[in-house]
């Protein structure tokens, strides 16, 4: 038994080993760094060594155990230190500013990729992708429509590099927009970033705090993930760009988003001891450090250029409707 164990972890040791290694030393600079913080530099660091002297394969199963599971984790253990009280601070301004952004993404997005001669499919996939969470929503609405793997590959090289891109960049126009207007911020953040390490990467340049709301808004745009891909599958049967039968697909909404929303409620209606909170807390914010560290060793500045020109301006062209379009709802609602 211990044997298959080692045997199916030993893969995943090196770069795991080396995601917990830089976690410390970004935790250690922020003693000296505290206006960077723990999670900010980790993420720069991860970066800086990941394109440097990092790049060996055997490294990659581990930093994308990192990334993927240990962000999942932590998700979960976030919803122990969030209520429904948490929750109902969006209010029903929140809820619309998360209909409306995906509304306008997916409309937009769409006419984009059909105008710059992608085809249908992929268009679809770039419109999901950016509304709802990145990679997972394109893994679930690819087999819906039936998208062959390459048009897949495509596109979700093509969200990751454009989420890259705002992740670095949309907190500083947050901060110097909002200043500490704590769920404006967070709006911007979590209503437009593609992936939830990328929303938890984003959010954690600013503070903690942004990261527990962005991540509300963030939750609620993957919940929609059920109705999306019923939508652009029947849009798919419509346009007859997959068979009648279709195939057989999984619950699309992400066990770990299922997981919060089971802990919030628990954290709602039973008064659980106060260590549950700081042990939870504690634990997924190493988790959270770890996996951001994890998500800067892996960022790789090659692909940005092996994309030709038409993916550079289809992924810049949504980024800046998904930007433009929510600062306008977030000062119209005045959230």
């Amino acid at each position: 038994m211990f044997t298959n164990f080692y045997a199916k972890t030993k893969p995943i040791l090196p770069g795991l080993s080396l995601s917990i290694g830089v976690a410390i030393i970004a935790k250690l600079f922020a003693l000296f760094l505290p206006k960077l913080g723990g999670a900010t530099l980790a993420i720069l660091l991860g970066i800086i060594l990941g394109n440097t002297f990092f790049k060996q394969p055997a490294l990659a199963a581990g930093t994308k155990f990192s990334e993927s599971k240990l962000l999942e984790y932590s998700v979960v253990l976030l919803g122990l230190t969030v209520t429904f009280q948490t929750i109902g601070e969006m209010g029903i301004k929140g809820l619309i500013f998360i209909l409306l952004i995906m509304t306008t993404v997916i409309i937009g997005a769409y006419w984009i990729g059909r105008k710059l001669g992608f085809n249908e499919k992929m268009a679809l996939m770039m419109a999901g992708g950016n509304a709802v969470c990145g990679s997972s929503a394109i893994g679930a609405i690819a087999p819906a429509i039936e998208a062959n793997d390459e048009e897949k590959g495509q596109i979700i090289t093509l969200v990751n590099l454009l989420g890259t891109v705002m992740m670095l960049t949309l907190p500083f126009l947050g901060m110097s927009l909002f200043g500490d207007a704590l769920l404006s911020k967070s709006a911007l953040l979590g209503g437009t970033l593609q992936s939830v390490g990328q929303v938890v990467a984003g959010a954690s340049l600013i503070n903690p705090e942004t990261v527990k709301y962005a991540m509300l808004f963030k939750i609620t745009r993957i919940i929609f993930l059920v109705v999306v891909v019923f939508l652009f599958e029947r849009k798919a049967k419509q346009d007859d760009l997959v068979t009648v039968k279709g195939s057989k697909k999984k619950f699309p909404i992400p066990w770990y988003v299922t997981c919060f929303l089971i802990f919030c409620v628990l954290n709602s209606f039973v008064t659980l001891p106060a260590n549950f909170d700081e042990g939870a807390h504690f634990i997924s914010t190493w988790f959270e450090t770890t996996a951001l560290a994890a998500i800067g060793l892996r960022l790789d500045f090659r692909k940005f250029l092996k994309e030709g020109p038409r993916f550079l301006v289809y992924g810049l062209s949504v980024g800046a409707v998904q930007t433009v379009a929510a600062l306008v709802f977030i000062f119209v609602l005045h959230i």
